[in-house]
């Protein structure tokens, strides 16, 4: 497979903003069906914020170079700008936005504008953070790269769409350009990716470069559906490989020769975020956009510490139970290298996650109270990011497994990675988000990791009580799954705030969990490059399990876990405190029903 693959939101809220305009077609559904309209404002308050971040909505929309097609915005014909110049007018208007969302009462506000409130104010102030720091001078890392989402991963349906995405190719070379100008700006200051987390990412460019038939570019045009007429067919054809070959293609070379030649050499030998300009306060910055409350590092490494001693003896117990006469360490070792757990070709991996996919099915009805309409399929990770691309991806149309280095998939781990990436995961929660309640337009498109990486992480857990994991070694693998996200909170805030080097990050990632030692060195140079993000996965998780347990406490044998997941899925992607707050009401409303019924 030749195309890139569409990731779900996970990118800072700046980059966020570029890449929902780098050509992502909208699924069918997402086209045809109508947003459901929303109650009246009920009051002068929320007259003021729905004019707010209506208007903040479409000013976005424009500023990122989208257009409203059959009533839904998608990528225009040209690539958003990225100059300094656009960034700081960006900020301007966040900022003015805030201040203008400060002067509304929010007290005379409803539920779902309180909410929308909510929401509307971390999104900006998380927006313009990125803004005020610049970080667009560092506009890639390890693991998402701006050159790597132009490319659809599934073929345009119309022609105008296709139109559109030739515009956006004959950009590209402006696009670039206005890159690399801002990488030199950041290298001019000291503000780059750390070069020990950037190995073979400039080899992620070369299949672009390449003139043959096999560019992904060149074959993305002879995938036109047939539901285009010729010969207008042939000539997006004709066309759109003409624009890659004169201007496409020579943009890549261009910055894969910066890149190798220029900027690689250049960047920063140092690794923590608190050696950039002023980075203890940016570290900070980064941890109250990914995780949505306030917590110091301190606070985030201990709890990491405790967490993984806890986890840590659940795996010795698994161990006991799989038979293994020996320490954890053997037991891990064992597990990387016997070829029993490893698949010998991809179509054996992918049709495992897809059996695993389906036993899953038979048990949503047990575990949530509304089933999406929307389907997913199951993919492999594209060739020209395998082998720095994590071991898989959920978004709304598909589900993506890494078939690169087999030896470095282990099955075991297969269970939770399909849970978590697939249903009831990330796969099932965007189909939910697009049948979702109606809700302002920024609320479809805003993603907070701590919900949504939270949410994932959850899902693997709940898989216990699913039937999913049928032996001790796919129990283990939850366990390691686990296991990883607890030891990034040690691991994040050791290489950004404790000085931790980058050998001491792989080697308490590879001692404490069985992931491939591929997987231990793709993660920590993804946490070295993403200062932040990986630090919302556990604390969002550790919310929800939270709550659950509140809610039994509360309920007793009155607790369904059907409507409890059904509260969190129907808010959308929302800050954690928000989402206590309505899981809360939930449970305070439960409980009066009881007490009316009795």
């Amino acid at each position: 497979m030749s195309h890139a693959v569409r990731r779900r939101p996970m990118l800072s809220r700046l980059v966020l903003s570029v890449s929902l305009a780098m050509g992502f077609a909208a699924p069918a559904l997402a086209q045809d069906t109508p947003a459901p309209a929303l109650a009246p404002p009920a009051n002068a308050a929320e007259s003021a914020l729905r004019a707010l971040y209506t208007a903040e909505w479409e000013w976005r929309q424009t500023e990122f170079e989208r257009e409203r097609v059959n009533g839904r915005w998608q990528s225009g014909a040209r690539m958003p700008s990225v100059t300094p110049e656009a960034w700081a007018r960006r900020a301007a208007y966040w900022q003015r936005t805030l201040e203008a969302l400060d002067a509304i009462d929010t007290a005379q506000l409803g539920r779902e504008e309180r909410i929308n409130a909510a929401v509307f104010r971390t999104s900006l102030e998380a927006s313009e953070a990125n803004a005020r720091w610049r970080t667009y001078e560092a506009p890639f890392n390890s693991d998402s790269f701006f050159w790597g989402y132009i490319n659809p991963n599934q073929p345009f349906q119309t022609e105008a769409d296709w139109r559109r995405f030739i515009g956006r190719l004959s950009d590209v070379p402006r696009y670039f350009d206005e890159q690399i100008a801002n990488m030199e700006r950041g290298l001019a200051r000291g503000w780059s990716v750390p070069r020990a987390s950037l190995d073979g990412r400039d080899d992620t460019i070369e299949p672009y470069v390449q003139g043959g038939d096999d560019n992904p570019f060149l074959v993305t045009f002879d995938r036109i559906p047939r539901s285009i007429p010729e010969p207008v067919r042939a000539q997006l054809r004709e066309e759109g490989r003409r624009v890659v070959r004169e201007r496409t293609m020579p943009a890549y070379a261009k910055l894969l020769d910066y890149l190798r030649s220029d900027y690689l050499p250049r960047t920063r030998s140092t690794i923590a975020a608190s050696d950039l300009p002023d980075g203890e306060a940016f570290y900070q910055s980064q941890i109250r956009e990914y995780v949505t409350r306030d917590m110091s590092a301190r606070e985030i490494h201990d709890l990491g510490l405790r967490e993984v001693a806890r986890i840590t003896a659940e795996m010795e117990t698994v161990m006991q139970r799989a038979g293994f006469d020996g320490t954890l360490a053997e037991f891990i070792e064992h597990l990387r290298s016997d070829p029993q757990f490893y698949a010998t070709t991809p179509r054996q991996l992918l049709g495992e996650a897809s059996l695993i996919a389906k036993k899953i099915d038979g048990q949503l009805q047990y575990v949530v109270g509304t089933l999406p309409r929307y389907r997913f399929t199951i993919l492999p990770v594209a060739d020209d990011i395998a082998p720095i691309y994590t071991a898989g991806r959920g978004g709304l149309d598909a589900c993506y497994f890494n078939t690169y280095n087999l030896p470095s998939r282990p099955l075991y781990n297969l269970p939770a990675l399909v849970l978590h990436e697939c249903a009831p995961g990330h796969s099932f929660q965007a189909a939910l988000a697009l049948e979702a309640p109606a809700r302002p337009d920024f609320r479809q498109q805003t993603y907070f990791s701590g919900y949504g990486e939270g949410w994932g992480l959850y899902t693997e857990w709940l898989g216990t009580s699913m039937g999913i994991y049928d032996t001790p070694y796919t129990e283990f693998g939850r366990l390691t799954f686990e296991m990883w996200r607890a030891a990034r909170l040690v691991i994040d805030t050791g290489l950004h705030a404790y000085g931790w080097s980058r050998e001491q990050a792989i080697d308490y990632l590879a001692s404490h969990t069985a992931l491939a030692r591929h997987d231990v060195e793709t993660e920590v140079d993804r946490y070295i490059s993403w200062p932040g993000q990986a630090l919302s996965y556990y604390i969002g998780y550790r919310t929800i399990l939270d709550l659950r347990a509140e809610a039994e406490r509360e309920l007793g044998d009155r607790f369904d876990q059907r409507p409890f997941h059904d509260t969190i899925l129907n808010l959308g992607s929302v800050p954690l405190p928000v989402l206590e707050e309505e899981v809360r009401r939930f449970i305070a409303e439960r409980k009066a029903d009881t007490a009316a019924t009795r």
